[in-house]
């Protein structure tokens, strides 16, 4: 279990800890040639629920990269699944479901099921997260995550994924009784898979609401913001609330101060955010994942600009806009943290000194 002086934990509280808490979203499988490894023959979803593969997917960025938190390896349609629900996830595509629930009738038949069923059936979250605190340092939490209400909501009334969730925000205007009931079962749900990390250790949790980018400001606040808060109400660790896109409804997103800190993607620069949001928040982010590809020198400058502007706010964990993407270079993101620790080597050695800007993999590194 970490410390309570452990940087994240700190940076959570409003403090600024000495060294600069850095952790990346999805920052545990998808890049990592050892988690590509690992998960041959697994279906994504079994591996969830496989106590000691998703222990040791959670644990390999530690490892790898030196970042401050550890993120559980997890899905967000896994409490779904764990309901009963019928959800594979097709690579290339992601989460579908079986029975899309777009009328009453489908709100009514989802919304039958326990949410205690969840909770039920979480032992193998609770486990994996034991197993993953067990092996962590003092000065390494582990976050717990899981999706918004929205979110869910968006996947299981299109059926899968889609660009403008249009199904499901028209079921908001056309049908507000059983979007309140879908989206507060919904709740419910989140939260249980939320309180099983927790029994398991983790030391603060994140929600995240990906898709809530495609809502009006007033649309948020009347249909989505109640629940994503009732998700978080009464959670005793620290909690962060992530939306991409957000930018227009930002202070929305501290959940009337329910919320220790707000993740802010890309598009606002933190300083801006910072102002909108106020002094009592901290904030998370936000280097554009669309850099990871560039020239240290170009990487450097961005990472450094974000850390600037980071200090407009009470404190700063430095993280990704949005996830890790698949193809990025493993190599980048360790550099990105040893730079934000302190520990970046200068660009004149090494590889550097013949020119040599790029970082990782088979374009050179140190």
């Amino acid at each position: 279990m970490a410390s309570l002086d452990a940087p994240l934990l700190r940076a959570l509280r409003g403090d600024r800890p000495e060294r600069q808490p850095v952790w990346f979203m999805r920052q545990a499988g998808r890049s990592l040639p050892e988690y590509r490894e690992l998960r041959v023959g697994t279906r994504m979803l079994d591996a969830c629920l496989t106590p000691d593969l998703a222990a040791e997917i959670t644990l390999q960025p530690i490892r790898r990269h030196d970042v401050d938190a550890a993120i559980f390896f997890s899905d967000i349609v896994v409490p779904l699944r764990l309901a009963g629900v019928d959800v594979v996830i097709e690579p290339g595509r992601g989460p579908v479901f079986a029975d899309p629930v777009r009328t009453a009738d489908d709100v009514a038949r989802i919304t039958a099921i326990d949410p205690a069923e969840v909770a039920a059936a979480a032992e193998p979250v609770r486990e994996a997260a034991r197993r993953v605190v067990a092996e962590l340092s003092e000065s390494v939490p582990l976050i717990g995550f899981a999706g918004a209400p929205f979110t869910l909501a968006a996947y299981l009334v299109e059926g899968g994924p889609s660009k403008e969730h249009l199904r499901a925000r028209g079921m908001m205007h056309a049908d507000p009784a059983s979007w309140h009931r879908l989206a507060g079962w919904l709740a419910k749900v989140s939260r249980a898979f939320l309180d099983a990390q927790i029994d398991g250790g983790a030391q603060a949790v994140q929600l995240f609401d990906s898709w809530a980018g495609s809502l009006s400001p007033a649309t948020f606040r009347e249909f989505i913001a109640p629940h994503s808060h009732e998700a978080l109400a009464g959670i005793e660790v620290p909690r962060i609330h992530f939306g991409v896109g957000t930018g227009a409804f930002l202070d929305d997103m501290r959940l009337g101060g329910l919320a220790d800190a707000v993740g802010v993607d890309w598009r606002m620069p933190l300083d801006e955010a910072a102002a909108l949001v106020g002094p009592d928040v901290t904030l998370q982010g936000n280097i554009d994942p669309a850099l990871l590809g560039a020239p240290w020198p170009v990487l450097r400058a961005h990472v450094d600009d974000v850390l600037a502007r980071g200090r407009a706010a009470r404190a700063h964990i430095l993280n990704l806009g949005h996830g890790v993407p698949p193809d990025t270079d493993p190599d980048v993101l360790t550099r990105i943290v040893a730079h934000a620790h302190g520990h970046d080597p200068s660009p004149s050695v090494g590889a550097f000194a013949a020119g040599d800007d790029t970082v990782g993999g088979a374009r050179g590194h140190e």
